[in-house]
């Protein structure tokens, strides 16, 4: 076979060999395949109590299910100017979490009710670059750390002793950031995380723009390398699985608001307020299951 003939057979099968390869990996699923998760139905979500955030809480004496709103705000605290409560959760102990914020100022704080009942608040000092909002906080399962995001684009959640459960916290002290969750993609607008193990969390984003992964209003799942810790940073591996539900009667912009994940059901619950005037009529809390 002349030698130009023999490299141009040669080429071709490269050719050829690049192609299958290409075809394979292109129709290959990911090492960690993300879950599906499908709706199987909703309920009335109201506007005043519980427009931003919810939590199964494990007692002793069984089970609840609690939400915040504007309407959940004590008195005594929004005369203090906490006047904004976000996504709250809970340690599988049955201590709650509800985080709050100001419009001004360089603290942000943790309200939190014991087992027993008793409220005590732990108030933190933003760090250099920290965002004043305090969207949600995320207990990781074994209750010691609890993750806590900002407002905006972000490449980071934020790490800190679990007020209340970690022994090193205290209401008369500062509660300091512990570490860093650094994410392998930006996230935008995350109203709510919630873990589903030891090292993945499901969050509710409200992104209006769909820029980040093609979707407006994404559930994301962040796949942490190891579970967080107050000693070192760890990484998190950001997948969009679907967009949430947006249904209502009114035309105009959803808001994606806080997330439970109830681990006893394997149930995923997620606020989405309606636009307009459907945000008394319609806003709805969804409820997913795992397919």
């Amino acid at each position: 076979m002349p030698l130009r003939a023999r490299h141009r057979r040669r080429t071709v099968l490269a050719a050829l060999v690049s192609l299958t390869a290409a075809t394979l990996l292109s129709s290959a699923p990911p090492a960690a395949a993300a879950d599906t998760w499908t709706e199987v139905g909703s309920d009335r979500a109201d506007p005043l109590t519980e427009s931003q955030g919810l939590t199964s809480v494990e007692v002793p004496a069984g089970a609840a299910n609690r939400y915040t709103g504007i309407g959940t705000i004590p008195v005594g605290l929004s005369s203090r100017g906490w006047n904004h409560v976000g996504d709250p959760d809970a340690s599988y102990d049955g201590h709650y979490i509800e985080p709050y914020q100001r419009d001004s100022g360089t603290t942000k704080m943790f309200r939190v009710q014991s087992p027993g009942g008793g409220w005590a608040e732990y108030v933190h000092t933003l760090g250099p670059g920290e965002a004043l909002n305090n969207s949600w906080a995320a207990v990781s399962p074994g209750g010691q750390w609890m993750l806590s995001g900002e407002w905006g684009t972000m490449n980071r959640l934020l790490v800190f002793p679990t007020p209340g459960v970690n022994p090193s916290t205290s209401p008369s002290a500062n509660l300091p950031q512990a570490s860093t969750v650094r994410l392998d993609h930006d996230v935008r607008d995350v109203q709510g995380c919630d873990f589903v193990s030891a090292t993945r969390l499901l969050c509710s984003s409200d992104d209006p723009a769909g820029t980040l992964f093609g979707i407006t209003k994404p559930l994301l799942q962040i796949d942490l390398s190891a579970e967080p810790n107050g000693t070192s940073d760890v990484t998190g591996q950001v997948t969009a699985l679907r967009q949430l539900p947006l249904r209502s009667s009114c035309s105009g912009s959803f808001e994606a608001e806080g997330i439970d994940y109830d681990r006893r059901t394997g149930t995923l619950r997620v606020i989405v307020v309606s636009p307009g005037f459907c945000v008394l009529t319609d806003s709805k809390t969804y409820r997913l299951t795992r397919g």
